[in-house]
């Protein structure tokens, strides 16, 4: 009989290849890891005295370095053995504790139409690749250049390109003996409902191939090339080879980067795997639009005990973070757990290659945080909370989480760390005094002491605020180049820059802002480390600062362009309240593009996977949304009256 793919898959990850291979030789105890799996012996199939014979558990395969003989669990067996193969499963079944399958001529069907989908799957790809070779292939082949995907790694990862046809691969896999049904099985083709004449999924787009960790094509995600095109993104449909919770993209090459040793990083789209490939970041990996699932936690701790997973910094990426987190801490195991790395505002890896180099990708990487920190500071956001109850509040939270894990080592060990920060927090002011007076009278991050955290020592009480590790760690701080800035973030930076007393108040949410240029990026995360050194900063110092630091020439220009636009309410003779309002204003209408630009891209997604008058109307309203946004003026009672002006206008 013919036993499927799911029950040897099955037993090969139930039963270790080091347990297998073990009744058969005799580990070498210098170059064994068995912690690991990673296990060392002479061969047992040829005469040797120095052990070149290696049996790793996370690939499950064994390999001789002198004679090559190579294999899985089964191979071994019948190899070693001698047994058949049927005899070589029965055998490793039972050791596993796996049922063996009784004899179904329904399932062997289907394993056998299976086959014919590889094939047929296989078809698809060539016609994809031939058609961005061809002629009408060359605006995809441009689009590659551009994002500057060379043609090496265009044929690694078998990119092609869908005609703008409604029935070319259609044509072309019929006549290859395709029948339609087979067509319709694995996704390639789509019909309405109600209507029987059947089309090409993918028209006019740009392919990804999609293959399962044994290198086979089980779907195609599809990159549309006209701006007018509703779905950015199209993936092929969930079938009976792709199910989008249990595949990773460059699944199988990165288990193989992970053995040799290089990191598991879980990005978000193809061409930031493509991209971080091309920068030696062979672990790459990136779920099939979807968020990341327990099924594929498995299969990334079956390449490595922590990969890293990168989400963008903004305000979107944190929340998803959390949501990870949330569904990662019960699974958590001893040895394995993950990292996070929080990506620069606005920049995915593939930006962050290109525009700054592989350096600073490799830096994001090494400087992931492990999960433990990420649960701390979502619960504490910076605050140190001031009255027992709060306190008491924090401590719950946090025993809360740690409850929630499974393990109970790991859940022990993870209460033990929270209790441990808690102590540290909760210390008296005058014990962190003595604390950081040891080293010069700094705290950690820099600064000294005061009574937020951060700023001169003035002697004014305990701590109010920290830095937290989400302002820590913001793109604001960092260093980059100066393009020009929006009119919205120069009313936003003008505000602060002549009103540092409305810095304080708002330093984390500030630092989470989701800016467009890098200038604004870069005014504003000066702004937050002058007055997180001196919160008393007057508007002249903080002006003298700011152009000390070379950016005299752009505050002019900022000056200028809300001059032309008749913006008052950002300068520094005008009534606080009113500088307040007006910023409130700009963060309001800010914000508001922020999110519905990041709807926008959830709206894409949601068409690509549906494409439903639903869905579509939900585009359309959100796309309205963005245009009327910049339109917005501000209509506030009373609005500028303490600075003598009589109009309303923003």
């Amino acid at each position: 009989m013919r036993f499927s793919d799911a029950f040897l898959d099955d037993i090969r990850n139930r039963l270790p290849i080091t347990q297998v291979v073990g009744q058969h030789v005799i580990w070498d105890k210098r170059k064994s890891q068995p912690g690991k799996g990673d296990m060392w012996a002479c061969c047992p199939f040829h005469g040797e005295k120095t052990p070149s014979f290696h049996a790793d558990d996370q690939r499950g395969r064994y390999h001789c370095f002198s004679c090559g003989a190579s294999g899985d669990h089964f191979r071994f067996l019948t190899e070693r053995t001698g047994i058949s193969f049927p005899e070589a499963v029965e055998q490793l079944a039972g050791l596993a504790g796996v049922p063996m399958p009784a004899r179904d001529p329904v399932q062997e069907k289907k394993a056998a139409e299976r086959r014919s989908l590889y094939e047929v799957m296989e078809l698809a790809t060539a016609y994809f690749e031939a058609a961005l070779a061809h002629n009408i292939g060359a605006r995809a082949r441009g689009y590659l250049n551009e994002r500057g995907v060379t043609p090496s790694q265009q044929t690694r990862f078998r990119i092609g390109f869908s005609p703008e046809s409604r029935n070319g691969l259609k044509e072309h896999l019929a006549a290859n003996g395709v029948s339609a049904a087979d067509m319709m099985a694995t996704g390639l083709l789509a019909q309405r409902e109600g209507d029987a004449l059947t089309y090409d999924r993918f028209r006019n787009r740009l392919m990804f191939p999609i293959m399962d960790f044994r290198g086979r094509v089980i779907a195609f995600g599809g990159r549309a090339l006209s701006a007018d095109v509703p779905a950015k993104y199209l993936n092929s449909p969930e079938t009976d080879l792709f199910h989008k919770r249990q595949t990773l993209y460059n699944g199988k090459d990165a288990r193989q980067a992970a053995h040799d040793g290089k990191p598991v990083v879980v990005v978000e789209g193809y061409l930031d795997v493509i991209a971080a490939v091309a920068a030696g970041f062979e672990g790459a990996v990136a779920p099939l639009g979807t968020a990341l699932t327990e099924d594929h936690l498995t299969l990334l701790w079956r390449m490595s005990d922590a990969p890293v997973l990168c989400f963008d910094g903004d305000k979107a990426g944190q929340k998803a973070a959390e949501r990870t987190a949330d569904m990662v801490l019960p699974l958590l195991k001893p040895g394995q757990t993950v990292k996070i790395a929080m990506l620069p505002d606005g920049l995915d890896p593939d930006d962050i290659i290109k525009q700054r180099g592989r350096d600073a990708f490799a830096d994001l990487i090494k400087d992931s945080r492990p999960l433990s920190e990420m649960v701390w500071s979502m619960e504490t956001r910076g605050i140190v909370p001031e009255t027992p109850e709060a306190r008491a509040a924090l401590e719950m939270r946090l025993r809360e989480r740690a409850n929630a894990i499974a393990d109970n080592s790991v859940r022990r060990h993870y209460a033990q760390a929270f209790d441990e920060k808690l102590q540290e927090l909760f210390a008296p002011a005058r014990d962190r005094y003595r604390q950081n007076s040891g080293r010069g009278g700094y705290n950690s991050g820099g600064f000294k002491n005061n009574r937020s955290g951060y700023g001169p020592s003035r002697g004014r009480g305990s701590p109010k605020l920290v830095v937290s590790d989400a302002l820590k760690n913001s793109r604001l701080l960092k260093p980059g180049r100066v393009p020009e800035v929006t009119a919205r973030e120069a009313v936003i930076l003008m505000s602060l820059i002549n009103h540092p007393l409305l810095v304080e108040p708002r330093l984390e949410a500030l630092a989470a802002l989701d800016f467009e240029s890098p200038a604004a990026r870069q005014v504003l995360g000066a702004v937050i480390d002058i007055v997180s050194r001196d919160h008393d900063i007057t508007t002249t110092q903080m002006n003298e600062m700011l152009v000390a630091r070379g950016f005299g020439e752009l505050l002019e220009k900022m000056r200028g362009v809300l001059l032309r636009q008749g913006v008052w309410q950002t300068g520094d003779n005008i009534a606080e309240v009113d500088a307040e309002t007006g910023l409130k204003h700009a963060l309001a209408l800010h914000s508001k593009s922020v999110q519905l630009n990041r709807e926008l891209k959830a709206a894409e997604i949601a068409l690509g996977d549906d494409l439903s008058d639903e869905n579509l109307e939900r585009l359309r309203d959100i796309q309205n949304q963005i245009t009327s946004v910049d339109g917005t003026e501000a209509l506030i009672e009373g609005f500028g009256s303490l600075s003598g002006r009589a109009t309303r206008s923003f």
